[in-house]
């Protein structure tokens, strides 16, 4: 906030008044328009220019400014449910650059990135799932539009963040079909202010040598033991989780309970598996890591 003007309105303004014009317009003329002193105005159109709100074009010596390509306002929550359709809509059209337009528009308009993962993104990447296993689409459409998404997903993580040192969370995808999940998660992790270590899909580490080779990752990342280590894996299958769990557990014994471990995924009811939190829902698991890191000492 500058002066009292709220950088929300300003942004509705500008792009109400900037929408319509073809070459742009200057700082004063904009200033005018807004009834926002010049030199205030000049502040806030080169801070919403480093956003990728507005392009400026220098003519002799005036500036122009203008809106980029396929920008509007949004207001949440109330649209979240309309982005939903246009994301998808987009993403089934093969509209890449009007995609990450969308998500800059909403972070611009003043969304939860977390509502954005969780509400938009996230189950588009259920519904890219159903198409594929519904024969609608085929492997090298679904591979692109789960690059899509993971690209959208790229843009949170982007965003400098300053992140608490007494949180600190592995992120692992026990097969290539949990990969856009865990990327969800850990774009998530980061917008919390989480120190995120994702390692992606960690299939072809499953052999005997895997707790060996986890234990000296924790020793260099968490060498000094701030605050908590928490795992999260992510799997289509009781036999991945079980993996992974059979493996870290061992190194989490030695952690003086400053290491939790969380499972996502379907397991059978007589598979027993050691966790401090198993479910099937990335909110769920979310919501417990964010619970227990306020007990943080």
């Amino acid at each position: 906030m500058v002066r009292g003007y709220v950088s929300e309105e300003i942004r509705e303004k500008l792009i109400s008044i900037l929408k319509d014009s073809d070459s742009g317009m200057s700082g004063v003329e904009i200033s005018k328009k807004i009834n926002v002193n010049r030199t205030t105005m000049i502040k806030y159109l080169k801070v919403f220019a480093a956003e990728g709100l507005l392009r400026q074009k220098n003519i002799g010596n005036i500036t122009l400014w203008s809106l980029e390509p396929g920008q509007e306002s949004f207001i949440f929550p109330d649209d979240y449910f309309k982005i939903i359709s246009q994301y998808l809509e987009l993403l089934i059209k093969g509209n890449e650059n009007q995609i990450y337009s969308l998500i800059r528009n909403c972070l611009n308009s003043g969304s939860s990135i977390n509502k954005l993962i969780l509400e938009v993104i996230y189950p588009t990447i259920e519904h890219v799932n159903n198409l594929y296993d519904s024969g609608k689409i085929g492997t090298a459409e679904k591979n692109l539009l789960k690059t899509t998404i993971s690209k959208s997903l790229n843009i949170f993580n982007q965003i400098p963040i300053i992140s608490d040192p007494k949180k600190n969370v592995v992120v692992i995808a026990a097969d290539p079909e949990s990969i856009l999940i865990s990327e969800s998660a850990s774009a998530s992790y980061h917008s919390d202010g989480w120190n995120v270590f994702h390692l992606g899909d960690m299939s072809s580490a499953i052999n005997v040598l895997f707790d060996l080779d986890f234990q000296k990752l924790v020793g260099k990342i968490w060498k000094q033991k701030p605050g908590m280590l928490l795992i999260v894996i992510f799997s289509q299958t009781s036999e991945g989780l079980t993996f992974f769990a059979d493996s870290i557990n061992p190194t989490k014994k030695k952690s003086d309970k400053l290491m939790k471990l969380a499972l996502c995924g379907q397991i059978s009811k007589k598979t027993k598996i050691n966790s401090d939190l198993l479910s099937n829902n990335i909110g769920d698991i979310l919501q417990w890591s964010n619970t227990i890191s306020e007990n943080i000492k």
